[in-house]
């Protein structure tokens, strides 16, 4: 084992489960929460936390410093989606539910990092990480979606800012198609067109190796507050997926925002 601590949020299944999982093989001791999480990766340790709920978020982290006295990564990853997210039709004709991705998914990013940060902190060297998409910049699955992932990226800019000097920094992360357990449950019987969407998407346990290259670059610091494609991570760190696959970046979508260097306090 590192030694190193990581809350990962939002990993009962998707994304979550598998960056849970690629860092506690690389030997981090992972805290991995969700409302419906049953179990963690060899390592981990399994939390049932409601991010909608701030008192459960607060005892999530008091319980990290008891057992574990520090923290040294919060990979920011819950979200509320729901299946009707992806619908064709404009937001007004969706449910007005769907916004609640602007409270579990932006809002909870931001209370995780206030209780996570103290922690980060007193540690001198840390690591916010926040999972985000190309739907940052382009139009993808409607405004609420974009809003969320926007948000979270100019939450990394801006956080950035204020752990300046104390060792932490953020970073955003733009994941391309993954290969959850649902996508792969939908190509089942069709091995053929799984492979060809395969080759143009990533395992959720590629963005958490990238996140464990993030957090052991000697130059993490000067990557702070900025927004990476997942994919070009992976060839700054030569980082290749499962088979040995390097993803495509997917920038035709859009291009991650440099923030401005301008501070008004």
């Amino acid at each position: 084992m590192s030694g190193r601590v990581a809350v990962v949020t939002g990993a009962s299944r998707g994304a979550g489960r598998g960056i849970a999982a690629a860092l506690a093989a690389k030997g981090w001791r992972v805290y991995a929460t969700g409302r419906s999480i049953t179990d963690a990766p060899p390592g981990g340790v399994s939390v049932r936390v409601d991010h909608a709920d701030d008192d459960a978020v607060a005892g999530l982290f008091a319980r990290v410093r008891s057992d574990e006295g520090r923290l040294d990564l919060l990979v920011n990853n819950a979200a509320v989606v729901s299946d009707e997210l992806v619908s064709l039709n404009p937001f007004w004709e969706k449910p007005l539910a769907l916004a609640e991705v602007l409270d579990v998914g932006l809002r909870s990013s931001y209370v995780a990092s206030w209780y996570a940060a103290p922690l980060l902190v007193a540690g001198g060297r840390g690591l916010v990480a926040f999972t985000s998409s190309p739907g940052a910049a382009c139009y993808m699955h409607g405004p609420a979606y974009g809003a969320q992932k926007a948000g979270v990226d100019k939450m990394a800019a801006d956080m950035a800012v204020d752990f300046r000097g104390t060792g932490v920094a953020t970073t955003s992360i733009w994941m391309g198609i993954l290969l959850t357990e649902k996508l792969r449950g939908a190509f089942a019987g069709n091995p053929e067109a799984l492979a060809k969407t395969a080759e143009h998407a990533e395992t959720p346990e590629f963005t958490g190796l990238l996140i464990d290259a993030l957090y052991h670059d000697p130059a993490l610091p000067e990557l702070s507050g900025r927004t990476f494609i997942g994919a070009e991570l992976a060839e700054r760190y030569g980082i290749t997926d499962e088979g040995g696959r390097r993803p495509p970046s997917h920038r035709h979508l859009g291009v991650p925002r440099d923030p401005s260097s301008v501070v008004i306090r």
